[in-house]
């Protein structure tokens, strides 16, 4: 299976960023350059694909997207709380389609959110925690040799934590494996 993830700067927020207008070369704050990642995300990755977006953003963003996404979210225990905002912004959704969603009674069930606090200090505005990332390895239902492709790597957390999972799986794998060799019976 190949899936992406993609975190571009979220709509009206391109100024955070310095105005580094990445893959597309458009401007962020333009919703026709958000409408085109997510046709390119739907032609290139018809495995499954996850995109993160603001909360005020996504009554703009959704209807570009076809009618067989999801909407998850991520819920911030801890936000930053802003002056003369109220509510505060403490979530924000994410938009995925496909996936794996068939799972045996044994896994687990995956949770349509998630509770993580944000990250701090991290050199990049909007940079997502760890328990987010391996929520979201969880969400696509991703097994380790699936190709995962991050396409805003940012702080690069997405992928060192894809690369944690595949390995951590390996390992698991690997002393089953061993287990069962020691369980056979002498002949």
């Amino acid at each position: 299976m190949k899936v992406a993830y993609a975190d571009p700067p979220y709509l009206g927020c391109c100024s955070r960023y310095d105005h580094e207008h990445g893959i597309s070369g458009q401007c962020w704050d333009d919703i026709a350059t958000h409408e085109r990642l997510i046709d390119d995300v739907v032609d290139a990755y018809p495995d499954g694909w996850a995109m993160s977006v603001s909360s005020p953003s996504l009554r703009q963003i959704l209807p570009l997207c076809p009618d067989d996404v999801r909407v998850a979210a991520w819920v911030k225990p801890f936000a930053v709380f802003k002056p003369n905002v109220n509510p505060a912004y403490a979530w924000e959704p994410l938009i995925w389609r496909g996936g794996r969603s068939r799972r045996s009674r044994s896994q687990p069930t995956a949770r349509d959110w998630v509770a993580a606090g944000i990250t701090l200090q991290k050199g990049l505005v909007g940079a997502k925690p760890e328990k987010f990332c391996w929520w979201l390895i969880e969400l696509l239902g991703l097994q380790p040799d699936d190709e995962f492709d991050d396409l805003f790597p940012g702080t690069g957390i997405v992928s060192a934590v894809w690369l944690a999972y595949q390995r951590q799986s390996r390992l698991f794998d690997q002393k089953c494996d061993a287990a069962l060799v020691a369980e056979e019976p002498p002949r």
